[in-house]
């Protein structure tokens, strides 16, 4: 059975390429957010398995939303989005709960990796 994901990402160019990506691999995508508030919201209602996060967005960001996903869901398995050079967001990222993180702009193998990680 496809695993569920929510992709959470402002910019719709990165919703659309990761989702063809999933996609085209097996998972099914439940949910997509464009910002943090969205994001608590929707894995609430619509149950993802695993979440794509990025670090940056407007309203709230990834960070907060992460914390307030594990909040309701303490087992939540968030994989954070970041451009290059945001480690030390990152850093925080995997502090707060995040199983791991993918490095913008998105390569396959390296998505897939790391919601394999998050699908155990």
């Amino acid at each position: 059975m496809a695993k569920r994901v929510m992709i959470v990402d402002d910019a719709i160019f990165m919703r659309m390429k990761l989702k063809d990506i999933l996609e085209k691999n097996g998972y099914e995508v439940v949910a997509e957010a464009q910002n943090g508030a969205e994001a608590i919201e929707k894995y609430k209602t619509d149950k993802p398995e695993i979440v794509t996060m990025d670090i940056t967005m407007p309203e709230m960001d990834g960070i907060a939303a992460l914390k307030g996903i594990k909040q309701i869901d303490p087992g939540a398995k968030v994989i954070m989005c970041s451009a290059m050079g945001q480690q030390a967001m990152v850093m925080e990222a995997i502090q707060s709960g995040a199983v791991d993180f993918i490095v913008k702009p998105f390569e396959t193998d390296r998505v897939l990796d790391s919601l394999g990680k998050a699908s155990k």
